[in-house]
């Protein structure tokens, strides 16, 4: 239970901080509804769970692997940043989306779209390989990864999984509540400033691949 628990802060402490996944988050609930923010969280929080299960574990020939492709993975996250930044600029707020996560009130979601949110921001966060760097470190100091206990490396994993949800859900929730106090033009500029958001990190990120 103890692991447990440090996994659930370590899963909030590295999706807290904000950067592209969160203005992504952020954008989809103010555009399309709770619903869309949560999702697009849990992607990355799905990767965040597939770099520690690999930390975790001690899957040196997959972690190595990756980190000797870093370069080109990440210049592939920065298209995608690109790609998802100029979506952003083009879109056009949706006329009704789902505010509610759960319970009678939600509206039927659109699967399609939500699964395209939790794949772009699933390969959007493991083009991020020397994350496993930080996740190796972490677990080591923790003494898990390297004391070949599995059962110590699935609990912290799956707390790194839950604090990361746990973490999404909430801001998602949190955003929602203003979402209906937006106007349509608001909304739009929301769109806009996210985009030009999401494009700059892009450009960094292509930047520090070249």
């Amino acid at each position: 239970m103890a692991i447990l628990i440090q996994g659930i802060v370590l899963g909030v402490s590295i999706a807290a901080p904000v950067g592209p996944i969160g203005v992504l988050c952020i954008q989809r609930t103010l555009s399309k509804g709770r619903l869309s923010g949560f999702v697009s969280g849990l992607g990355a929080a799905s990767a965040d769970a597939v770099y520690g299960t690999i930390a975790g574990f001690g899957i040196t020939i997959l972690s190595s692997t990756l980190l000797a492709h870093r370069t080109s993975i990440r210049l592939g996250g920065g298209v995608l940043l690109l790609y998802l930044g100029v979506q952003s600029l083009r879109a056009e707020p949706a006329e009704t989306a789902p505010t509610a996560i759960t319970g009678p009130t939600a509206s039927t979601p659109d699967v399609p779209g939500l699964v395209r949110d939790y794949g772009s921001t699933f390969l959007l966060t493991i083009t991020n390989p020397v994350t496993i760097l930080a996740f190796v470190g972490i677990f080591t100091g923790l003494g898990v990864g390297v004391s070949g206990n599995d059962t110590d490396a699935a609990a912290l994993v799956g707390g790194v999984f839950l604090g990361s949800a746990l973490w999404w859900f909430a801001l998602s929730s949190a955003v929602g509540h203003f979402r209906t106090r937006f106007g349509r033009s608001t909304m739009r500029r929301v769109n806009r400033l996210a985009g030009v958001i999401i494009v700059g990190f892009g450009l960094l990120a292509l930047w520090g691949g070249l």
